[in-house]
């Protein structure tokens, strides 16, 4: 038992690295694992006592745990059963599957990347690329949400900042779970999107597994009290207008809601403008051509921002206008159900909408393109201040909210006019002003926000109408 043993040297190192492997496996990394966890959870008690609503445990759980919990959900086993027998595969094959699907789908929510790091990237960005207004988030509606209740924000896509502007505005109320398309799929994007919380969406999956797992996800999600935030237009405007729903993410939200449950689901609406959408000509380009896809031209990107950073580093930047969000009336899922028990998803999709359109906040730029618009493109100063007023008559008389410079449609007008011209967008020749040649599109594009708010249907709680009467709230706007 005390005998010398000889060992060559590479059998030594090899015994060595298999007891260190072992020692780390079983004792360190445990041990190490259980101490960052501890700090996580007293971290997350802490920033919960300043957060309206707490970040739930479902959302700081490890993410395999998730995976695992998704994977031998019964009802996705009984989805992987069909599978198996329709495609005519083992059913260990099709649960194999069906995990990679719930890895894919499930985020790795990590606190620290998303209130230590994104959201002060959210705000630097946000402040530094626009002034930044906020509408109708004082509405009685919205300070009376059950605390219980799971709220889902149903937003409009205008821009790609709709992601960055809504995580940092929303950051004091709660951290936003987002549906993400494939498009943020590259590295190392991916990676930071799954750090804050965001669930990835592969549209061109369509075989009922992958549906069955991603509905089970949003179910569970929502029934644990995570706040979502979803974009029901399924893609970015290529108009300006607040277009139809598509009713996957909802359809999974209401078929897996009850409403004797106790917990209530919340849809919350908001709409966002900008005076200036930074992909603009890119949408505008493939609305015409009528396709979805657009690629990203890296070089442009980076042209784009290192003109940004060179201005701001010499003092020149100024900014892009203004950029708003609005929140609208809340609807209650139990409510809407119990007043309209036969109603379909299709009816509470296009009721979301229309409330969202109802909310839209109406910015200097787009102001001024729908009176150019109603113009006809071309009128004289005189001309256009008139159509100007009777615009503004028409807003106010449909309660839509304003961020408009002082209380005179022309001194408006003017800011306006003077973003459009200084982007070419519109030509002033004396006393004519008129949309610039081949600009007719982007100036249509832009005039849309404002033209479909007052093609609104009347009667909808817009926030407006509990706002605009309370000019004290101005000061709470964010700046």
């Amino acid at each position: 038992m005390f005998q010398t043993v000889e060992l060559p040297l590479w059998a030594l190192v090899l015994v060595l690295a298999f007891a260190a492997v072992t020692f780390a496996s079983h004792f360190l990394f445990p041990s190490v694992r259980w101490f960052f966890r501890r700090r996580m959870e007293r971290a997350v008690a802490r920033l919960n006592t300043r957060l309206q609503r707490p970040i739930e445990p479902f959302r700081i759980m490890r993410r395999q745990d998730q995976v695992t919990r998704l994977v031998y959900d019964p009802q996705v086993m009984e989805a992987v059963r069909e599978y198996a027998r329709d495609e005519a595969v083992p059913p260990n094959v099709a649960f194999e599957k069906a995990r990679s699907y719930a890895r894919e789908i499930v985020p790795g929510f990590s606190t620290a990347a998303y209130f230590g790091f994104a959201i002060k990237v959210a705000q630097r960005l946000s402040q530094g690329l626009y002034r930044v207004r906020i509408g109708g988030a004082d509405a009685p509606a919205l300070r009376e949400i059950d605390p219980g209740a799971s709220v889902v924000f149903v937003m409009n896509h205008r821009s790609n900042m709709d992601y960055v502007l809504i995580t940092w505005l929303a950051s004091k109320h709660s951290a936003l779970s987002y549906a993400v398309g494939e498009w943020a799929r590259v590295w190392p994007l991916k990676a930071l999107i799954r750090a804050m919380g965001a669930y990835f969406i592969r549209r061109r999956y369509s075989n009922p597994l992958y549906r069955a797992i991603l509905a089970r996800y949003v179910q569970m999600s929502i029934q644990q009290g995570t706040t979502q935030a979803i974009f029901p237009e399924g893609g970015l405007s290529l108009t300006g207008t607040v277009g139809p729903a598509k009713k996957g993410l909802l359809h999974y939200i209401v078929r897996g809601f009850n409403p004797h449950d106790r917990m209530d689901v919340v849809f919350v609406p908001v709409a966002l403008n900008y005076d200036r959408v930074l992909e603009d000509r890119v949408l505008i380009e493939a609305g015409l051509q009528g396709i979805r896809r657009f690629p990203v031209r890296v070089r442009v990107v980076l042209g784009f921002t290192l003109r940004i950073l060179w201005q701001k580093l010499r003092r020149r930047f100024s900014h892009f206008g203004y950029a708003a969000v609005c929140y609208g009336a809340p609807l209650s899922l139990r409510e809407f159900l119990t007043q309209s028990p036969d109603a379909s998803t299709e009816t509470l999709a296009e009721d979301l909408m229309q409330r969202i359109r109802a909310a839209v906040p109406i910015l200097p730029v787009s102001f001024a393109a729908a009176a150019l618009a109603r113009a006809g493109g071309t009128a004289t100063r005189g001309q256009l201040t008139r159509e100007a007023e009777a615009l503004h008559t028409q807003l106010e008389a449909q309660h839509a909210w304003r961020h408009l410079p002082g209380t005179d449609p022309a001194e408006a007008l003017e800011e306006g006019i003077a973003a459009l011209k200084l982007r070419g967008i519109v030509s002033v020749e004396g006393d004519n002003i008129k949309a610039a040649p081949g600009e007719q599109d982007v100036l249509g594009f832009y005039a849309a926000a404002t033209l479909q708010r007052c093609d609104a249907p009347q009667g909808l709680a817009a926030p407006g109408q509990l706002v605009l009467d309370k000019p004290a709230l101005k000061s709470e706007w964010a700046t």
